[in-house]
């Protein structure tokens, strides 16, 4: 019983921490409208799979890996927001038509591993991980891995639960921005994503 409340406790935190809309979800966002419900939820797993790696730095108390982390935040940060300005830029000038020209299988690769990566480079991600799990008692697993892996499997369906709702949600409309809207997505995608990325490069100075 008490197990299955951790892995429950998983799954709302691994919901919760995906939830808000930040660069990630902006690049689900158009990446649903303008590549299809496939293309959204690929790029929700790239996610998901950068939660779960953190769910298991936390919940199998790797210390050593957390603080060398942790004391590369900045280096991190640096690197992700980086990352999230050259994908906005990217998005702005990225043409609809090229969609069709480009191999879906490298499109796939590509939508998981940029959003694997830049999950992962989130430096907000791990403090989160660690701070909360600490506070909510999930990371006391008593040192049995059957227990702490599934507590990662509850954040990791938790994330994918949140990109799949969102992709589901967002596929609804999709039909209605392609075309001669698709264009426009990319702008507005691109523009925001910029704009966030300039934001965490700020914030990730030293000084």
């Amino acid at each position: 019983m008490q197990h299955e409340l951790l892995f429950y406790r998983g799954l709302l935190f691994g919901f919760s921490i995906a939830a808000p809309i930040g660069p990630i979800g902006i690049l689900c966002i158009r990446r649903t409208l303008n590549e299809g419900k496939i293309s959204g939820l690929i790029s929700g797993l790239g996610a998901a799979t950068a939660d779960g790696v953190y769910g298991c730095i936390a919940g199998f108390g790797l210390t050593l890996i957390a603080d060398f982390l942790v004391n590369q935040k900045i280096i991190f940060g640096l690197i992700g927001s980086l990352f999230i300005c050259y994908l906005g830029i990217k998005t702005f000038t990225e043409k609809p038509t090229a969609q069709k020209t480009v191999n879906p299988e490298a499109n796939l690769i590509n939508a998981y591993l940029s959003t694997f990566l830049l999950t992962l480079t989130n430096p907000i991600t791990i403090l989160a991980f660690t701070a909360i799990f600490a506070g909510l008692g999930l990371a006391q697993t008593g040192g049995n891995y059957g227990t702490a892996a599934l507590l990662v499997l509850g954040v990791f369906l938790g994330s994918m639960l949140w990109w799949g709702l969102l992709v589901t949600v967002v596929g609804l409309w999709g039909e209605r921005f392609q075309g001669k809207y698709s264009q426009w997505v990319n702008r507005i995608a691109g523009t925001i994503m910029v704009a966030l990325g300039l934001v965490a490069l700020f914030n990730s100075l030293p000084f």
